[in-house]
């Protein structure tokens, strides 16, 4: 049973098999720990043993550490390996059995003929299925290692011949575990070392007793030790001061933004760097970035985790071909459209040829039918150049079933590589898919286990653009462990359950382009140069229900009324208790300020507002009188002009203050000492005041009427003028629609360009290789096409064979060779046609014998496409331990006539 099968939850930008990794999505602020102890896996071929024994002698047996070692073992013979390792180390030491709990201070070595697995801190050993022609045994332990213990793993691998370890380290690696490797000078195979060190998943490389040292090290660091990134030595200034500091350096280099990535991942993968180079204090961190640029890109490759594995999950695969192609290939409805796919987040491509090989599988004989693109898309341009050689190791035996690996892969030295028939229906390319456009006319997005590390700002951000990618019928798919947040269940809907599948909704694409996360790189120039900002208390955690009823109090007890309002006198928002000076007006309903103003205070509001959107300051009008519910009050009226930092358009905020007592004990006052002479004049002023009010309010009714009908006509126009707009923002969103396509076409091509460059230098390195190959060779050769024209010859048969420049491009049987051969098209038809070399023996013009060998030339797709002529003098090499002597025919130049010629004798 493959580790793919026995889990069917996997990683990617992730490792492979990460069921337990789950937690951490519930539950991120707690990384996930297994034990309360670091578990080694210990993985070894030919020369193993030796070097664990050596590094037995030098470790302590009370390290607080658990060692699982998985060497290559003879599956028809016992193991002595329990009681060689006993004389080596007062550690108790154990054959795996299966349930047995993993405890510290003890060592376990695998059985013969078995594959160990560990999971829940406890040993599962299981019978081997078929026959591997490539054994993964420490691939097998060390994935399941990654997958139940994450960050607490630890990797080794010492001496041995092929590959195996070298997948399974990287998984260790992606879940933040830290690996090791024997160093060439001291193992006695270096096969194993070398993969691993090759494929970039190794943090030290060191010999037996430095590995030991290494260990007892590292288990006294912190983050070995099982302390959280909370609790790192931060100083006075704070842990969140220096990682933006962090942040602010890796967006600087690499122009990616992870402050919004989920910080305990981020925490941990800092944390795991810091233990790698001896330091337990984030400022001495910090120093090391600033001066080492190799350890900041270090940071980042750590941060990206490029692990991925063939089919994970072979479920998801399944379904696949169940649900979602042939929904495809129904909505294609016999057109010539290509099937579109996405996989973001592609790491080194094994996610991107995997759905590459199962359509392939599912389209059988249509597949010349229908056209196929398959884009893989990721942050690290080391793991998008892999991915275009589609270079794997041996031990991908584990994930790859054997029919696969024929069809799909040919042999290369050290391993696999993918097929060209493969290779050339999936495009790969760099894209960070926060701010470079995305692809467009998709029908499928698999983005598998991305999500995980990603932040639910970023969650948020990133379906509405997965959305905006796929076709009307198009389909996304996530990792099992993740889910839609947001706008995600308003944009798909679930086509799968089990596997996380989803069917996009026929609605609009909340999504806009073009904006970087966080800060502007030109407002973080020189940020490491300043002081940090000061410190603030952290009130995001309180719970926003909590906020937002301290806030309705407090204004509703201490903050006078107020409201809103903008340029055009329209009510916006209010603030208290507004009654007493609003209220809503008869007939039709409107939120204008001056409609719904009270008796007393239309006039002073129309001024102050015109003076405040005049001076651009505070308008101010005090002992304003004005009534409600049958009584009159003065209130202080302010009207603050403001704009708000997105908008253009102007602002007011019209605030209504009570009278304070003192004003309005004095008023009383005032009255109660008047006169009754003073109080009568007062009578005839306001009897004079009436009158003169009542005109003007007769003399005001017909302003406002005649104002009235020319506001129906500016409204009517208005109305007009604002279908006109609403008509010319249809045609806009239609542009902008329209760019948002070209954007998406645009960096497609970007992508094809860049792959066929890639391709390019390819060829003119291949060019460049055969030409120089063919110099060098000493021999006469020509390469000759299935129409028998000339492709290519060597220097030397110019001189041999007569040719000439010219005559590349012509057929051969109408040249005139200077070796005398009476039926050589016939010859080389024969060889064509039975796909078997011959060789003669011919004598050129000078009458010296030649040996002619006429073999098959055959394409990478096993397709024959002409022959390749060689010309071997005969004085130089008598002997010809390829010639086939029932095949070998001398020609005479005098008669046309061919004899077999009888090999020697042997004496």
């Amino acid at each position: 049973m493959t580790p793919s099968k026995r889990n069917n939850t996997a990683s990617k930008r992730g490792a492979p098999l990460r069921p337990k990794r789950a937690r951490e999505a519930e539950a991120p602020e707690e990384p996930y720990r297994k034990s309360t102890f670091p578990i080694v896996g210990i993985g070894a071929s030919a020369g193993g043993l030796e070097a664990f024994t050596s590094l037995l002698k030098a470790l302590s047996p009370d390290l607080g550490m658990a060692f699982i070692f998985v060497p290559h073992l003879d599956p028809s013979r016992e193991s002595a390996f329990t009681q060689i390792l006993a004389r080596a180390t007062s550690m108790p030491v154990l054959t795996a059995s299966d349930g047995l709990a993993v405890e510290a201070n003890h060592i376990y070595v695998i059985p013969p003929n078995r594959d160990l697995r560990i999971s829940d801190a406890t040993l599962h050993v299981d019978s081997r299925g078929e026959p591997r022609s490539f054994n993964t045994t420490i691939d097998i332990f060390f994935r399941s290692l990654a997958a139940d213990q994450g960050s607490n793993a630890i990797g080794v691998i010492l001496s041995g011949t092929a590959s195996d370890g070298t997948l399974g380290l990287t998984a260790i690696k992606g879940e933040g575990g830290i690996t090791f490797a024997q160093d060439a000078g001291t193992a006695k195979y270096d096969g194993m070392p070398a993969s691993a060190i090759a494929a970039e998943c190794v943090d030290f490389v060191l010999p037996p007793e430095g590995i030991a040292m290494e260990l007892a090290r590292i288990r006294q660091h912190p983050y070995v030790a099982g302390a959280h990134m909370e609790h790192v030595d931060a100083g006075d200034k704070g842990l969140d001061t220096y990682l933006s500091q962090v942040f602010r350096l890796l967006r600087r280099a690499t122009k990616v933004d992870f402050s919004e990535y989920k910080p305990p991942t981020i925490g941990r993968r800092i944390q795991r760097r810091m233990a790698l180079h001896k330091i337990e204090k984030i400022s001495e961190y910090l120093t090391l970035l600033h001066r080492d640029r190799i350890e900041l890109t270090a940071l980042y490759q750590d941060l990206l985790i490029n692990v991925t594995s063939f089919f994970r999950n072979p479920e998801a695969f399944d379904i696949l071909k169940q649900v979602v192609y042939p929904a495809v290939l129904q909505a294609r409805n016999s057109t010539p459209a290509p099937i579109r796919i996405w996989v973001p987040g592609c790491s080194t491509g094994e996610e991107t040829y995997s759905h590459a090989m199962s359509l392939v599988e599912f389209l059988g004989e249509e597949r010349t039918e229908v056209p196929i693109q398959i884009f893989g898309t990721d942050l690290s341009e080391s793991a998008i150049q892999r991915a275009r050689a589609g270079v794997y190791k041996e031990s991908i035996e584990a994930d790859v079933n054997p029919m696969r690996l024929r069809r799909f892969f040919h042999k290369s030295d050290g391993g696999y590589q993918i097929s060209k028939t493969i290779r050339d229906l999936c495009i790969f390319s760099t894209q960070n898919v926060f701010s470079d456009p995305p692809f467009s006319r998709m029908d499928l997005v698999s983005c598998r286990n991305v999500m995980i590390y990603l932040s639910q700002t970023l969650q948020k951000r990133v379906i509405p653009i997965f959305h905006y990618a796929l076709n009307p019928t198009g389909f996304l798919m996530i990792g099992s462990t993740e889910g839609l947040l947001g706008a995600g269940s308003e944009l798909f809907e679930m086509a799968d359950k089990k596997q996380k599948i989803y069917r996009k909704k026929m609605v609009s694409t909340p999504v806009t382009f073009g904006f970087s996360i966080g800060q502007s790189e030109s407002k973080i120039g020189g940020a490491e140069n300043q002081p940090p900002p000061a410190k603030v208390p952290d009130t995001s955690k309180a719970p926003i229900e909590l906020q937002r009823e301290a806030d309705r109090l407090l204004l509703a007890r201490y903050t006078p009324p107020a409201v809103v309002i903008n340029d055009q006198l329209e009510i916006l928002q209010s603030r208290g208790r507004t009654g007493s000076f609003l209220e809503l007006p008869t007939g039709k309903a409107s939120l204008n300020l001056l409609k719904m103003a009270r008796p007393g205070l239309l006039f002073e509001l129309q001024n102050a507002v015109e003076e405040a959107r005049k001076s651009g300051v505070e308008a101010k009008r005090q002992n304003v009188t004005t009534e409600s519910n049958g009584s009159a009050k003065q209130i202080t009226v302010r009207v603050i002009p403001f704009k708000a930092p997105i908008q253009d358009r102007q602002s007011f905020l019209v605030v209504f203050e009570h009278a304070s007592p003192e004003t309005q004990q004095l008023t009383a006052t005032e009255t109660r000492t008047l006169t009754e002479t003073e109080q009568s004049e007062r009578d005839k002023q306001t009897a004079q005041l009436k009158q003169e009010l009542a005109a003007t309010k007769e003399y005001l009714q017909s302003i406002i009427e005649t104002q009235e009908a020319t506001n129906e006509e500016l409204q009517s126009a208005n109305e007009e003028v604002q279908s006109g707009n609403e008509e010319l923002q249809s045609t806009n969103e239609e542009l902008q629609t329209s760019k948002e396509e070209l954007e998406s076409a645009n960096e497609e091509l970007h992508t094809v360009n860049e792959e066929m460059q890639h391709r390019n230098e390819l060829l003119a390195q291949l060019n460049n290789d055969l030409t120089n190959l063919l110099n060098s060779v000493n021999l006469p050769m020509v390469m000759v096409g299935a129409d028998l024209s000339v492709r290519r010859f060597t220097p030397q048969a110019t001189a041999t064979l007569g040719l000439m420049t010219s005559d590349v491009g012509r057929p051969i049987p109408r040249l005139k060779l200077k070796i005398d051969v009476a039926n050589l098209e016939q010859m080389m038809l024969d060889v064509i046609q039975e796909v078997q070399p011959r060789q003669y023996e011919v004598q050129d013009q000078e009458g010296r014998w030649c040996s002619l060998r006429i073999t098959p030339y055959r394409t990478l797709d096993n397709r024959v496409d002409g022959v390749v002529l060689s010309v071997v003098d005969k004085t130089a090499f008598n002997d010809l331990p390829h010639a086939d002597p029932s095949k070998t025919v001398r020609q005479s130049p005098t008669n046309k006539t061919s004899r077999v010629r009888k090999p020697k004798k042997s004496t």
